[in-house]
């Protein structure tokens, strides 16, 4: 069965889904677990983090070398801040009981994910789906279809929420 569960972690809401399926997976099958934090050049630009060298301030080296200065000054805090979370949930994992491991790597999340899944050996790949769709699944793809598609074991995507809807009960109209 499956003995040996990758559990892929991001900085999502959704992490903590993922770690509380993944938990309760080990301990109904007695599983060790490797948790996995991908640090992603595409996931510093969400979070704000721009290398330099990309606008005006490469006419100017001295422009350009204070932008790399803070692009590394800021890239070390994103890696302190998911090391600082990856540790906070093998505490919470290892506090239950469960054999647990953790990585923090850089790279494609997908192919990261894989890599990883092949060289440890796991059985099973537990991670999150978000809802993508249309023109940014396109252009941005999806780590989760990446790893369907090319893991070396099964995948469990833990879906997110759907986003609530607005029920408006009365309709208002433009003659009011």
């Amino acid at each position: 069965m499956f003995d040996k569960i990758l559990v892929a972690l991001d900085d999502s809401v959704l992490a903590t889904k993922i770690l509380d399926e993944a938990m309760l997976m080990a301990e109904k099958l007695g599983a060790k677990l490797m948790l996995l934090h991908v640090l992603s050049p595409l996931e510093t630009e969400r979070l704000g983090i721009q290398p330099g060298g990309m606008g005006i301030e490469s006419f100017f080296p001295i422009l350009n070398e204070q932008a790399m200065r803070q692009y590394a000054v800021e890239w070390q805090a994103y890696e302190e801040h998911g090391m600082a979370q990856l540790q906070g949930h093998v505490r919470m994992v290892a506090e239950r009981g469960i054999a647990v491991e953790f990585e923090q790597t850089m790279g494609d999340p997908g192919q990261s994910i894989c890599n990883v899944a092949q060289k440890w050996g796991a059985n099973l790949i537990l991670m999150g789906r978000n809802r993508k769709s249309g023109i940014s699944e396109l252009f941005l793809g999806s780590t989760s279809n990446y790893v369907l598609h090319h893991a070396p074991c099964s995948v469990l995507a833990v879906q997110a929420p759907l986003p609530a809807k607005v029920i408006n009960p009365e309709p208002v109209t433009a003659y009011e």
